[in-house]
């Protein structure tokens, strides 16, 4: 079920990039962190970059590394992941997802949540796709 509201910057969230995307562009089920403020009269699109436990092969200036404080539920809990900066999406809402983390004690409701990067990671994510969109010299306004 996608979410039923708008996000906002530093949340990680699922994003399905398994519709409408081609390869090398992301294509699966992928976590991402919103990098976009909701703007007015584009409510129903999002600005992420997804999260990946792969480092990459040459660490380049558009990858930002960060350790989350509170991991990701499974499959994704690897408390360390790779933001690819370079591939930031303006992607729909419909597109969008909570974790889905286990169940109420007794077999009870499923339970969902999202993850969040800190304030500081934050700006090294902007500052990692600036640079991913040639765009470096301006980082030192962040």
């Amino acid at each position: 079920m996608p979410l039923a509201y708008y996000p906002s910057p530093g949340e990680i969230v699922l994003c399905n990039y398994g519709t409408g995307f081609i390869s090398p562009e992301m294509t699966k089920l992928r976590p991402a962190v919103v990098v976009s403020p909701r703007l007015r009269r584009r409510a129903d699109l999002v600005a992420v970059v997804p999260l990946s436990t792969t480092p990459p092969n040459s660490t380049e200036a558009h990858h930002c590394c960060i350790t989350l404080a509170v991991p990701l539920p499974k499959p994704f809990e690897e408390p360390e992941n790779w933001v690819k900066c370079d591939m930031v999406a303006t992607v729909a809402l419909s597109r969008l997802d909570r974790f889905r983390d286990g169940r109420e004690p007794g077999g009870g409701a499923r339970k969902f949540r999202t993850g969040k990067v800190s304030a500081a990671q934050l700006v090294e994510i902007r500052k990692a796709i600036l640079h991913g969109l040639g765009l470096g010299s301006l980082t030192i306004h962040l």
